[in-house]
């Protein structure tokens, strides 16, 4: 059984059930050139248009190498874009956002629509062609490589939501979509345009799952009220998703958000969505049993392992149990891919990350 039979078998695509529990991961920068020196690989990286993207799809080579069971993919910058440097620090990516890498992630400090009033400000705004030339160019070369052996998932994430906060400040946007400011829905439409142009070109260079999604929760509740979420957010995802089905109908579509995010879980599923990703642990609505009982027999589940204390603490038998505690708990008759519940950042050391490997595979 190779890895992409073994994740479609997870994901109930083809019948039976795979030979184990199968593997997924991301790496931060600092991770994969540890790796890379160890393995003996110089890594290739796909700079998004996006800058935390990035790390999902680059890289592959490490990660298979590694033991994952998938490869990423994803939209890159357009032929010919180079950052604006800004200062020492803070460069712009392809949306005008100055980005300032942090200690763990790379940071919004600035957006382009931070001042925006109307819909002719949005209409003035000169937004990203997602078709431009050479896009998917390093999409196309993985597929090539990794396709007929691994699973591939085409990253097509911050999908509304969050990418619109991030071009406009969070509190800015916020309160325009509680006051219905008219430059919100323009907005939003040219958002949704976005992701379906990339989704839809991921679908159709071959891979096997579209990866759409965004952070719609804190650690503890929403960002927003589940019935604005419905209204403004949900006919928007319903619509990207009957397009993609349409025409792939056997394309697999993921959803990704970090946080409490249970109260949608019902709404993905009436959407379509057949994975939902990170089921990220120690919030409420993430208790395993709880979904796999609850939720099992609607949709299946990517991600699971806790990355905010778990990987970080390193102790490899505490990693090793919750691994098994996983693979049994969810991945009872299919329906799970392990994995972190998020890029695996630098506070977390090789060893661990081996570990989680290590146990997965056994």
């Amino acid at each position: 059984m190779n890895s992409r039979e073994r994740v479609l078998r997870a994901f109930k695509k083809i019948e039976g059930l795979p030979d184990r529990v199968p593997i997924q991961f991301d790496l931060c920068r600092s991770l994969t050139e540890q790796f890379g020196a160890a393995l003996g690989i110089t890594p290739e990286y796909a700079l998004s248009y996006y800058e935390d993207l990035t790390y999902r799809i680059s890289a592959n080579e490490i990660r298979t190498r590694l033991g994952s069971d998938c490869v990423v993919v994803g939209g890159t910058v357009a032929s010919g874009f180079t950052p604006e440097r800004i200062d020492e620090t803070v460069t712009t990516n392809e949306f005008g956002m100055h980005m300032k890498p942090g200690v763990l992630y790379v940071d919004v400090v600035k957006g382009p629509l931070e001042h925006v009033e109307s819909v002719d400000d949005i209409d003035a705004y000169a937004f990203p062609d997602a078709y431009a030339p050479g896009r998917f160019d390093a999409a196309k070369r993985d597929i090539a490589r990794f396709g007929s052996e691994f699973f591939v998932i085409g990253d097509a994430e911050l999908s509304l939501f969050e990418l619109a906060w991030h071009m406009t400040g969070l509190e800015k946007y916020l309160i325009a979509l509680m006051t219905e400011e008219e430059w919100v829905e323009t907005l939003n439409d040219k958002i949704e345009a976005w992701t379906l142009g990339i989704a839809m070109q991921l679908a159709s260079i071959g891979v096997d799952a579209v990866w759409l999604g965004e952070d719609l929760g804190t650690q503890v509740s929403l960002l927003i009220d589940p019935e604005l979420w419905r209204e403004r957010f949900k006919p928007r995802y319903a619509r990207m998703i009957g397009r993609l089905k349409e025409e792939y109908p056997n394309l697999i579509i993921i959803f990704h958000s970090d946080g409490a995010v249970a109260p949608l879980l019902d709404d993905f599923i009436e959407l379509g969505v057949e994975v939902y990703n990170p089921v990220q642990p120690n919030v409420p609505g993430s208790d395993p049993e709880l979904l796999k009982r609850t939720y099992g027999d609607k949709i299946c589940f990517f991600g699971g392992v806790d990355q905010q204390a778990l990987l970080p603490a390193g102790d490899a038998d505490a990693i090793r149990r919750n691994v098994q505690f996983l693979a049994k708990t969810l991945g009872e008759g299919g329906g799970y891919l392990l994995a972190p519940a998020h890029i695996v950042q630098p506070d977390v050391a090789p060893d661990s990350l081996r570990a989680m490997i290590d146990a997965a595979r056994s």
